[in-house]
């Protein structure tokens, strides 16, 4: 049990790191304007609301991103493969949810976040399973 719950943290973490790196990334193809409050709701609403397609499909492989990356590590390192990676696909879910209920998004965004991450952890769970010799 030790193994998978370190397993799933350092997942997290990667999973973390992996939605971070395409937020920024989306920051840089979408700039707020100077001075603008990004911790503010209704400003970062607005500027996500102006913000172009690519920015935003940025964010969405952000998401794909973490429950890949951060399912295959948990994976990897947990003794429950598959129990790990689905954990951090339903915590990028679940961050998803919260995210769209303070910041609206897009349908189709809410829609992707809830949707692809599950089958994306899952898939990481049989990319990190070893294969039996033949």
């Amino acid at each position: 049990m030790g193994r998978t719950i370190v397993g799933i943290v350092v997942g997290l973490v990667v999973a973390w790191l992996a939605m971070s790196a395409c937020e920024f990334a989306s920051l840089f193809l979408h700039r707020p304007p100077a001075g603008m409050d990004l911790r503010d709701p209704q400003a970062l609403a607005a500027h996500i609301a102006a913000a172009p397609t690519s920015a935003m499909l940025v964010v969405v492989v952000g998401w794909m991103l973490a429950a890949l990356l951060g399912g295959w590590v948990a994976a990897r390192i947990a003794r429950h493969r598959r129990v790990a990676a689905l954990v951090i696909g339903a915590l990028v879910v679940l961050g998803v949810i919260a995210n769209s209920m303070i910041i609206p998004h897009p349908l189709w965004m809410t829609i992707a976040g809830l949707v692809l991450p599950l089958p994306l952890a899952w898939f990481a769970a049989r990319l990190a399973t070893p294969r039996p010799p033949r």
